[in-house]
């Protein structure tokens, strides 16, 4: 099982830095998106501030994955995040639905393998 965490916190932190990248250079292609996702992702992007402090969060949250460091902290971070990439596509975009579930899916399932680290937030 500590490989299979391992892994799984190096690609969901990998992940999270080239997503969180991304929202600073966009080098990654634009997804051609139903009328009204395009108009949603627009408003968000018009805002000029989500998308940068979604990329702050993604970047902080992939470090602190890849690097082993303040794990409980990332995923913290990032469970909000999965829940959302999972509605936008399930809502918006249902053939983005695979990447996103992988994310929320991984996210889940190093909470599940760090749960003793957490337990104390339930107390």
């Amino acid at each position: 099982m500590k490989t299979v965490n391992t892994v799984a916190r190096y690609v969901l932190g990998l992940a999270m830095l080239v997503f969180g990248a991304n929202k600073f250079f966009r080098f990654m292609p634009n997804i051609e998106l139903f009328r009204t996702a395009e108009s949603f992702v627009d408003s968000l992007d018009r805002s000029g501030y989500i998308f940068p402090l979604l990329g702050i969060a993604y970047i902080i949250a992939g470090l602190c994955l890849v690097l082993n460091k303040a794990v409980p902290f990332a995923l913290i971070v990032l469970a909000p995040v999965s829940i959302n990439i999972v509605a936008f596509h399930l809502a918006y975009d249902p053939k983005g639905i695979l990447v996103a579930a992988a994310v929320a899916i991984l996210n889940l399932l190093l909470i599940y393998t760090n749960w003793d680290r957490f337990k104390p937030l339930f107390e």
